[in-house]
């Protein structure tokens, strides 16, 4: 994995796993976003909707197998679809992931597959977890809800 330099200066290195903290990281006032596009060959940092910074530090990371849900306890696990998003020219490019987290910490509701591995960044405050499958984190979800329901 690549290493990037964010805006404090120090070296961070990104994964899917801290992807939300690290965003978080970069000060922002109203909210920050990874915005990759052409197959995932291009990404971008946006801080409060402007372009920080284009970086290839996430060229291992991601790339165009990655794949984005919804879970939701009465209808299951459903892919989302990607947000429509127009450049400076205004001209509609489209979006292969986009993850973006708030000012309180708060990222998108999303369960990505990638690789194997399922990231749930459902959870508002906390640290992402990591499943083997779909299938697994569908369970551990239900298992909560139920728990909750008791």
């Amino acid at each position: 994995m690549s290493n990037f330099q964010n805006l404090k200066g120090s070296n961070t290195e990104v994964s899917l796993k801290n992807l939300k903290e690290y965003l978080y990281s970069i000060p922002h006032t109203k909210s920050v976003e990874l915005l990759c596009l052409d197959n995932c060959m291009r990404c971008s940092v946006l801080v409060d909707s402007k372009e920080y910074n284009s970086t290839s530090a996430f060229d291992d990371i991601i790339d165009d197998s990655i794949r984005v849900y919804r879970y939701d306890f009465y209808t299951g696990i459903q892919e989302q679809s990607q947000k429509v998003h127009f450049n400076s020219e205004n001209v509609q490019e489209n979006v292969c992931f986009s993850y973006s987290v708030d000012k309180k910490g708060v990222g998108d509701q999303v369960i990505v597959e990638f690789k194997e591995r399922v990231y749930d960044f459902s959870t508002h405050l906390s640290s992402s977890t990591v499943y083997s499958s779909l299938q697994e984190m569908a369970k551990s979800k239900e298992s909560l809800t139920q728990e909750v329901l008791r």
